[in-house]
């Protein structure tokens, strides 16, 4: 619970916690309410967690025995920056170095240096399981998802990753070592401060805010964000489902920890809203204050449907890109926008 956290912010929430649940009940009630939830125990009789629960050596013996010798995106970072992956402070670099080191070598190193204070941080992050140990999702089942969805490992020491957000549906599962997540709303994007959208640590970006040490001067809203925030501190065989947009920071609490995820969209793997998003800054962001408010009512209109299907008066063979989305209308889209991206040189 956050228990290093200035007594001058409010105490986070716990997350909703309920027994683990069969495919049609997460899909039936718990997806729907884009809420997170905490599915304690749903991933208890994974092998994984029975091997963490006789020791990390145990632990390694196995996960090494699967693992392939391809080379992994690696994260290490110096003991300063205690285990928070961040940017340096000019906002121009990064306070760690990316490696790529096979599975089995950092696990060798995780184990040796677990009661060295001094080791720095090492972490693995969205590894493939199916590149990286081959056999592991054979055995790792998680029947909530869709069988097609594969599973991510990410592996490493006491470390945390900034407060981001997800574009995809998620399940996280924790399969050694504690992890407390600390979880926001969408609607609370104006108070967490986000760094750049295109300069990231790992792919979305992140909340400039330290949980840990939050600078309320320099970031005063973040109290109000703090007011609307959620807690869980999960151990081995709990899982988590994280809503899409949901913010969330991760802290691994254990000398070894190993956390697998499961992300997927609804709609399979359409273009990213997050490129809309990107796209809408370069060409909207510096109109007239005016005009501004007028797209703003085009997109609650043609996007967002405040007024309801906005192509209902039309019949259904002329409605155009406003028609349900097929794979042949999606390619017409995408068509029309790059011939307007090559015609303005883009």
């Amino acid at each position: 619970m956050l228990s290093d956290q200035p007594t001058t912010l409010p105490r986070p929430a716990p997350i909703p916690v309920r027994d683990a649940v069969d495919r049609a009940t997460f899909e039936r009630e718990i997806v729907p309410a884009y809420t997170p939830v905490v599915l304690k125990g749903q991933v208890a009789d994974w092998p994984v967690v029975r091997a963490a629960q006789q020791g990390d050596a145990v632990l390694v013996d196995l996960l090494k025995a699967g693992a392939s010798e391809r080379p992994l995106e690696t994260f290490i970072g110096r003991p300063e920056i205690g285990g928070r992956f961040f940017y340096n402070d000019a906002v121009n670099g990064l306070n760690f170095e990316r490696h790529a080191v096979p599975l089995g070598t950092t696990l060798d190193r995780l184990l040796a240096e677990r009661d060295d204070p001094q080791a720095g941080a090492r972490y693995v992050g969205a590894a493939s399981a199916t590149d990286c140990m081959p056999r592991f999702e054979a055995s790792h089942v998680l029947p909530i998802v869709d069988p097609r969805v594969l599973p991510r490992l990410w592996i490493g020491n006491a470390t945390t990753v900034s407060t981001h957000y997800d574009l995809s549906d998620n399940v996280a599962c924790v399969g050694a070592g504690r992890r407390r997540f600390t979880l926001f709303p969408p609607n609370q994007l104006n108070n967490l401060y986000v760094g750049p959208l295109d300069f990231t640590l790992a792919g979305q970006p992140v909340s400039m805010v330290s949980l840990r040490n939050p600078d309320l001067e320099r970031f005063p809203r973040f109290a109000e964000a703090m007011a609307h925030a959620l807690t869980a501190e999960l151990e081995p065989g709990d899982a988590l489902y994280i809503p899409p947009l949901w913010w969330h920071q991760v802290e691994a609490l254990s000398p070894l920890n190993l956390l697998v995820n499961y992300w997927w969209t609804a709609s399979g793997a359409p273009p990213s809203p997050f490129e809309a998003l990107i796209h809408s800054v370069m060409t909207v962001r510096a109109l007239p204050a005016a005009q501004r408010e007028a797209w703003c009512q085009m997109f609650d209109h043609y996007v967002f449907e405040a007024n309801g299907d906005p192509a209902a008066h039309l019949p259904a063979a002329s409605r155009g890109v406003l028609g349900p989305m097929t794979p042949t209308l999606a390619r017409r889209i995408s068509d029309f926008l790059m011939a307007g991206l090559r015609q303005t040189g883009m």
